[in-house]
């Protein structure tokens, strides 16, 4: 009589070990060029500030702060919404800007219109010497 016996096994269990390591490997190396092949891109936030206050039904006064990086800061566009009919200073950039922002610590931009009676929202971008754009304010009054 002859005897067989029958082998439950699947894979061995170094085969398995290895292979788990593989995957391992794997993962990790996708995952790290996901991780570094993103930071490379990421730029700074700079730190400076804005506030902004309504004077009457019909102006709004926007007040540059400073910040950390009062030096790279060269000025800011003052938008509102709803948008002003006018404003106070007539020297502003062309190009749709309702209210120019100094790079002079505790300078002022007067924004005047006719809808300021409600909630307004104001949103001031600054601009830097980098060439860069932010949003330095964007809230409601």
């Amino acid at each position: 009589m002859v005897v067989t016996r029958k082998n439950d096994e699947a894979v061995s269990p170094v085969i398995g070990v290895i292979l788990m390591v593989a995957i391992t490997v794997i993962l990790a190396a996708v995952i790290a060029a996901f991780v570094f092949g993103m930071s490379g891109n990421i730029t700074k936030t700079k730190v400076v500030a804005a506030t902004v206050q309504k004077i009457n039904s019909t102006a709004i006064s926007v007040m540059y702060q400073g910040g950390q990086d009062h030096s790279a800061f060269v000025g800011g566009n003052v938008t509102t919404v709803p948008a002003a009919t006018n404003t106070a200073n007539p020297a502003l950039p062309a190009g749709g800007v309702v209210g120019w922002l100094a790079p002079t610590v505790g300078s002022t931009a007067v924004v005047s219109g006719n809808g300021y009676t409600g909630r307004t929202e104001v949103i001031v971008v600054g601009h830097f010497n980098d060439g860069t754009t932010q949003v330095i304010l964007d809230t409601f009054v």
